[in-house]
């Protein structure tokens, strides 16, 4: 029943033109090729359609995955809903109050303060004065502003602009949630404090479109997910089916990793190998003997505070742990001088359980910027008749700790 869908995408188009110039016609012929384009005559080698004919439902209460690769159009069509952006075709129906939280400070007037862009941010969600009193001091609270909240937001770090955005966003009761990757931009403590947020505006029976990487939060927070790639709809169903498909079509059964395409990053990832215990490309490893990553990148301008990061995923999209090149050279954070780098990290044996995993590679500085957010990789860890079998242990984690055994009191003494 049309009284029960909270958004309504229909055909929801968007074509962006690449290196057009951005300037008025000149003469009679430059008015009649624009019209000529306009009515339907592209050029193809320009033109980039980052949604194209994408149809879906989303009912009232429902919490549903956005998934894909970069450049899949998840971010279009958030921006789309969000009214930020105009379709080039289609339409979209919004039945309800609408929330965003789609770039770090997107809505905040940068001459206002903290306190003044909560009231401003909830009048654009058409909330009372009222209503926003009643929840102001668990969003500053929240948000952990309380020493910042008179200052005007142009002085406020990332952090602080995405811990006051998210805490407004989640906390003035939208009917509606339009969650984009930005949480990524926060530390791990209050990325973990977001979603255990979102976890509750899920129970409290909201709708919520969540875009993210993290295959993990999206298993645990959606039961549908709707994968896009190169701006058209996949597949829409259940989240296992569509992390399923996306983590298999997206992670190359390679044993490297190489970029089709420079950036003008200060920072980017160049090549990655996985490599066996004897120096081989491989994406079969044994369990027992674990397994070389190499990373090869450029430093193009000197920077501070940047990191290179491995993150690991097992097949389910869970994510088991993340690897910063930092840990084994500390002085990297001072200064990167311009150059081309290869760094390694071994994976040791008996560390990791028996199975798949995915490996995400990513440049950038932590709480400021990302330059890379490579998904590259897969390989598998098995048991060999060589090592003890113990395929029995459930977990991720594999470890041959030291256990010490003593006699307590010896078998006279048991009764």
């Amino acid at each position: 029943m049309t009284n029960n869908i909270a958004i309504r995408v229909e055909n929801l188009s968007k074509l962006y033109t690449i290196g057009a110039r951005q300037q008025r016609p000149d003469t009679l012929r430059d008015v009649l090729s624009g019209l000529f384009r306009r009515n339907g005559k592209h050029d193809y080698e320009t033109d980039l359609w980052a949604l194209r004919d994408v149809s879906f439902e989303v009912q009232r209460g429902e919490v549903v995955g956005i998934i894909g690769r970069n450049g899949a159009g998840k971010s279009t069509l958030l921006k789309i809903l969000s009214r930020i952006t105009e379709p080039t075709g289609g339409r979209a129906e919004i039945h309800g109050r609408v929330a965003s939280l789609l770039e770090v400070g997107t809505g905040f007037h940068p001459e206002l303060t903290g306190r003044e862009n909560v009231y401003l941010n909830g009048a654009i969600l058409g909330m009372r004065r009222t209503e926003i009193n009643r929840r102001f001091d668990e969003i500053v609270a929240f948000a952990e502003i309380e020493r910042f909240l008179d200052t005007p937001v142009k002085r406020y770090s990332s952090g602080m602009y995405v811990r006051l955005a998210f805490a407004v966003a989640a906390h003035l009761e939208p009917e509606i949630l339009l969650v984009d990757e930005v949480l990524a931009v926060g530390d791990a403590v209050f990325q973990k404090k977001a979603l255990g947020k979102m976890a509750g505006v899920v129970n409290e029976g909201r709708t919520v479109l969540f875009v993210s990487h993290n295959m993990g939060a999206i298993s645990s927070l959606t039961q549908r997910a709707i994968l896009l790639d190169s701006g058209s709809l996949v597949v829409d169903a259940a989240t296992s089916i569509s992390v399923s498909l996306y983590l298999s079509s997206t992670y190359e059964n390679n044993a490297e990793w190489h970029s089709d395409l420079q950036t003008e990053h200060p920072i980017q990832i160049r090549c990655i190998k996985l490599l066996n215990d004897r120096g081989q490309l491989s994406t079969e490893f044994d369990v027992a003997k674990g397994l070389l990553i190499q990373v090869e990148y450029v430093v193009r301008e000197p920077v501070r505070s940047a990191v290179i990061a491995l993150n690991l995923h097992a097949a389910d999209g869970a994510h088991v742990v993340s690897l910063e090149d930092i840990d084994g050279s500390p002085d990297l954070l001072m200064q990167r001088s311009p150059g081309i780098f290869r760094t390694c990290v071994r994976l040791p044996g008996n560390w990791l359980n028996s199975g798949t995993y995915l490996v995400r590679a990513g440049s950038g500085v932590p709480r400021f910027a990302i330059f890379d957010n490579i998904e590259a990789l897969q390989f598998s860890l098995m048991e060999t008749g060589e090592t003890t079998k113990r395929g029995h242990r459930s977990g991720y984690l594999l470890p041959m700790l030291s256990w010490e055994t003593e006699i307590i009191l010896d078998g006279k003494g048991v009764t």
